[in-house]
Formats: C-alpha cells, structure tokens, sequence
C-alpha cells in the first residue's frame, strides 16, 4: 500500500482555490471573448507523490523508543505505536491494557460521527409558529457552533414577533453527566447539555476556555428576541406540524469536527456524541461505542461515561485509539480525521508545545489532559519518509513532565 504525503493535498487545494477566486471575479468579461484554439499544456508532474521511504535501522528505533518510554516521568504509561507504511505495530506496552483518557476520549467520538453520519453532515435548526399570534418557538437539534449570522438569517427570515421560546427536547433533560464538576461550568470547559448554544455557551468570547452559560438555550431565544423585538423568552414545546418560519444549518460534520478537536472543547463533543445517538435512535456515549464495534473495533475494557473525556470515569486502552489513527492514514473513511488534529507548535491545544523538539510542524495529535492524566494520540511524519501513529497514555503522573515526555517520544520518530 502506498502512503501519501497528505499534507502536500493540503497546499494543492490552496493553489486551485486562489485560481478558482480569480476566475469567478473575470468570468462576465471574459465569456464575452472569442478566442483561438486553446493551447493544450503537457501533463504535469504530479504535486503529491508516494511516499518512498529511506532505510532505517529499525532496531536503534525500537531501542530509542523504549528508553523514552521508561522515562519516569510518564508514571504508569501504556502505548502502542505503528507504521502507517506497513500496518506493523512498531512498539507496544500494555497496549490493551485500559487507562485514564482524559480528552483522546473525543478520537473515539469524531471516528464514530465519521462512519455513522459522513463528513458532509449539517444539523439544520428551525423555528416554527408558537401557540398564540405573534409567538415562535426555536427547534433546537444539536447546533452548539451557532453564531450571529445565523441569528441574523433566522431574523430576517421571521421579521418579527412578540415571544420567542425554545424547545429543548430533543436532548435528555440530563445536562450535567456522571464525573462533571459543577465549578467546570464557570472555569469555561463545559455547559449545560441544552441542543442550542451561541459560540457554545461562551460568555463574553468566541473560542476560549471562558466562563459558559448556565442557561445556553436561553441565551439563544434571548438573542433571537433582541433582533426581532420580542419581549418575552422562555422554554416551551414546539407543536407538531406547526408551521416552519425558518431555518438554518450548522457547518459541515469535518469543519465542527475541525473545531472540536484542535480546542479540545467537550461541549462540541458533546454535541456530536449525542448527534450519533439521535440518529441510531439510541443513548449517548453507548452510540459511539456500538458504531465503533459495529465497523469491526475491539471494545474490549472500553468504558465511556460520556464523549469529551471530561469524566474520571472513562477508560480506553491505547491499542483501540492507536488502531484508529492507523485507519485514517490507510483508509477513506477516517482519513478526515487526520487534518482535524493540532500541528504540533503551531495550531490549538499543541500551540505551545514542541517549540525546541524535532516534532515541531510534523506532529499532529489528539492532547488529553486531567489531574494526573495525560494523552497524545496522532501520527507523526519522519524526515525518512515514514509515517507512524501512536497512541500514548499517561496515568498518576505530573502534567508538564509527562507532556515533555510524550513530545520528545514523538518527536524521536522523526529520525526514523
């Protein structure tokens, strides 16, 4: 199997991109023209091309990669990494052996959204005529990325009314989950579990570990209202077969996926791990964990107690979360899950990190980070040509050593 520089595509489609911006702004002037034959121009040599990787000594490899891998520092540590190349796992220890992890738990997540929905899906959110004149009610379906332009759509489309409700029903009424501190809501890493929110029930910020909402539908109606010169908000139900006034979509399932995972934000997790479970009519995280065994994954001592890897209670051995960044290099239907992941040094939760290791710019990970608790799962890219996956886990350890450790693990792959 031939493994491509994938990233090349990435520079690939900037170049059509700017070609294609330049030819809509001159296309009224130039269909005008009448114009001679073409001049047909020789195939070109193709921008991306397989990867052909330099030998390596293999056994100076696996010594370096166990040294780091005893480094005190990672505490109880359990890993696997392979070779994106061959399939060949390339180091193991206690790779099927669960631990705490932290947010790689959304690996899991954005892989089962990717089988069971397809990168193209959008949630559409509508609003509908209430139960008196000049009251409307918000449907609420999941869209947590909601942002002004889309408030202004709804608005516009509406033009006006009295009171503006929002039906919260399409999500348990269970807004906190087991092994969610309440004070986490106010640190800015998570919020009431409502299918509406404006910048996901940031106060005050766009991205951002920032204070949440404690009431994000609200917010939302609160909102909507302010543009439509409403007076009253509240919740209420929609009824069924009521008229629909508006409505409007989310971005697409890669760009929220996108979003999640490079700021490892557990309310977007959230969001789609629930997404999963409305559409297989079933319960989240117990979704996620069925699509995965359904597309033949091995769940054993898999524990998922919700789907950002915010509760203390998950549990995931590193074999499964490695086996899924080998699958998106080698095959279609997770391949969207590799541009999702932070480049190391340069992009979301791996921004400060890798600053002086050779992984700089050629890692891209899943980070986890609880009390004691620390993961890196992604793949990195060695100036042989090799691409390796891995996924390393970290438990009762102190957070900026580990950290430190796993980047220079990672960054060793480089050479090889």
């Amino acid at each position: 199997m031939k493994v491509w520089t994938w990233a090349l595509a990435a520079v690939a489609a900037v170049a059509v991109s700017g070609v294609a911006v330049a030819g809509v702004s001159a296309q009224r002037e130039l269909a005008a023209l009448t114009h001679e034959a073409p001049y047909v121009l020789p195939t070109p040599t193709p921008l991306m091309e397989p990867a052909t990787p330099e030998p390596i000594d293999a056994a100076q490899r696996d010594e370096i990669i166990s040294r780091l891998a005893d480094n005190p520092a990672l505490a109880t540590f359990h890993a696997r990494v392979s070779s994106a190349d061959t399939g060949e796992v390339v180091f193991d220890r206690l790779s099927a052996e669960p631990l705490l992890p932290a947010s790689s738990t959304k690996v899991l997540t954005a892989s089962a959204a990717l089988l069971e929905l397809g990168p193209h899906d959008r949630i559409t959110t509508t609003v509908v005529e209430g139960d008196h004149p000049g009251a409307v009610v918000i449907k609420a379906a999941g869209d947590v990325w909601f942002d002004e332009d889309q408030l202004d759509d709804l608005a516009r489309q509406i033009g006006s009314a009295t009171a503006v409700y929002v039906d919260t029903s399409a999500w348990p009424a269970e807004t906190m989950l087991p092994g969610w501190d309440p004070v986490d809501i106010d640190a800015g890493y998570v919020a009431p579990l409502e299918p509406i929110m404006l910048h996901g029930a940031r106060i005050g910020a766009t991205e951002g570990d920032v204070p949440r909402s404690h009431t994000p539908a609200l917010d939302v109606a609160q909102a909507l209202a302010d543009r439509l010169g409403a007076q009253t908000v509240g919740y209420a139900p929609a009824r069924e077969a009521a008229p629909t006034l508006a409505q409007v979509q989310s971005p697409d399932l890669t760009t929220r996926l996108g979003a999640m995972m490079k700021n490892s934000d557990n309310v977007m997790a959230e969001a789609i791990g629930r997404e999963i479970a409305q559409h297989r009519g079933a319960t989240s995280p117990q979704a996620t964990m069925d699509v995965l065994a359904e597309n033949g994954y091995d769940l054993t001592y898999v524990t998922l107690a919700d789907s950002s890897g915010l509760s203390t209670f998950n549990l995931i051995p590193p074999r499964l979360l490695d086996q899924l960044m080998l699958d998106a290099a080698r095959k279609e239907p997770l391949r969207p899950l590799l541009a999702t992941l932070p480049v190391a040094a340069a992009e979301g939760t791996l921004a400060q990190r890798y600053g002086d290791l050779a992984g700089r710019g050629w890692v891209r990970a899943k980070t986890g980070t609880l009390d004691e608790a620390s993961a890196l799962v992604g793949t990195v890219t060695s100036d042989k040509g090799n691409v390796y996956t891995f996924a390393l886990l970290s438990n009762g350890s102190d957070i900026l050593a580990a950290r430190r450790a796993l980047d220079e693990l990672t960054s060793a792959l480089r050479a090889y």
